[in-house]
């Protein structure tokens, strides 16, 4: 595969990227999630194998040892996964970076991304992303963790909870209260902390899906990170966090699109094998409805994604488009919603099994709906952006 800039990748590009996604999914993911689940974490191997095709460094620069890609690129990976794959827990863990980095990678100094991207990129360390505390949830304005100056350190006290990679991050890009004083969103900063430093620890937590995804509740306990990890300025934290969302939405978005065409492939496939009163399921009127009903969610959300990542490459990223993506985000997760539940009906008691594809994406749909800003949360930032 050739390393295009995001403005010259073809559609041959394209087409070679999603056809690796493909076989990648279908041959080193599929097969043997049931199992990973069951362990409550993926190979560490995965990283490097997916790192070997391409696949963690899309869409970062070449000199950090990526692969510049449009959105509609990125959002066509997320998508091919979550559809062959089968499994949020693998996209999950595997794509932590993608939250972890993206704010070193617009914010951080050259030395900084020469130290923390390539090995990242390689699949030999693993990023995540710091924010969510105990009793805070959305209202990042208010959190708690402290990182008070001490000499060429600071040093952070608190907690972060539900943290994807939490248990095995190398590195954490952690939001932090570094103006004391200050009980709003004006005193957070936010600073790239190596993972092995004194002081964290890390407890597993237990969830309704993503069982493959390792998730933590962590604590920092006179934690010293040294000063040349700030990242920016401090004070500069809640604009960091803010501008990350966005492109966190848009991918949660290419991701329960694909998960929703999953769920109508495996319906389908069982509709038109399974034999009930001497007709294949999918010759019943009712049924046919039904695929039709999943089909009108599917072909809404593909169009709204292509329409969103056309205009995010085109540069027009203003408040329109963020309000655009939030409400996508509900719509995407909505269709994964329905999709889900229609293909467990559909599939009868096979749909309720552990080891089909439905039955594990029905489980994961709440965790979509809530990840990267809950359903109210999204309408309400959506409205204030058009200014409803």
């Amino acid at each position: 595969m050739t390393h295009p800039s995001p403005s010259d990748f073809t559609a041959e590009d394209r087409s070679a990227l999603i056809d690796t996604v493909r076989r990648f999914a279908t041959q080193a993911i599929a097969p043997h999630v049931s199992a990973w689940d069951d362990a409550g974490e993926i190979p560490r191997t995965l990283y490097g194998d997916a790192a070997r095709l391409g696949l963690l460094g899309l869409g970062y620069p070449e000199a950090l040892g990526g692969t510049p890609a449009p959105w509609s690129v990125r959002n066509a990976m997320s998508q091919t996964l979550a559809r062959h794959g089968g499994s949020g827990g693998v996209m999950a863990s595997l794509f932590s970076h993608n939250i972890g980095l993206p704010p070193l990678l617009a914010h951080g100094t050259p030395e900084q991304q020469a130290e923390i991207i390539p090995p990242v990129l390689r699949g030999e360390k693993i990023a995540a992303l710091g924010i969510t505390e105990p009793g805070g949830g959305s209202d990042v304005a208010r959190l708690r963790t402290t990182a008070r100056l001490d000499g060429s350190d600071y040093v952070v006290n608190g907690e972060k909870v539900f943290i994807t990679s939490g248990m095995r991050a190398d590195w954490i890009a952690l939001a932090v209260r570094t103006d004391l004083h200050s009980q709003g969103a004006s005193g957070i900063s936010m600073l790239m902390v190596p993972g092995h430093l004194p002081g964290i620890s890390r407890s597993p937590l237990l969830k309704m899906g993503w069982h493959c995804s390792d998730t933590a509740h962590l604590r920092f306990d006179g934690v010293r990170v040294p000063a040349r990890y700030l990242l920016a300025q401090e004070g500069a934290g809640f604009r960091i966090i803010m501008g990350n969302f966005n492109g966190e939405r848009l991918a949660l978005a290419a991701m329960a699109l694909g998960f929703a065409q999953a769920c109508y492939d495996e319906a389908l496939a069982w509709a038109r094998q399974r034999h009930t009163f001497g007709a294949a399921l999918v010759e019943r009127q009712a049924v046919r409805h039904k695929f039709m009903d999943m089909q009108m969610r599917i072909a809404s959300t593909q169009a709204w994604v292509d329409a969103l990542g056309a205009r995010a490459e085109a540069g027009d990223q203003g408040a329109e488009w963020v309000a655009q993506v939030c409400l996508l985000k509900n719509h995407a997760t909505q269709t994964m919603q329905f999709c889900a539940d229609a293909a467990v009906q559909l599939l009868g008691g096979m749909g309720y099994m552990h080891g089909t594809m439905s039955e594990r994406i029905y489980r994961e749909v709440k965790v979509m709906m809530i990840g990267g800003g809950a359903e109210d949360i999204m309408k309400e930032l959506a409205a204030r952006q058009l200014g409803v």
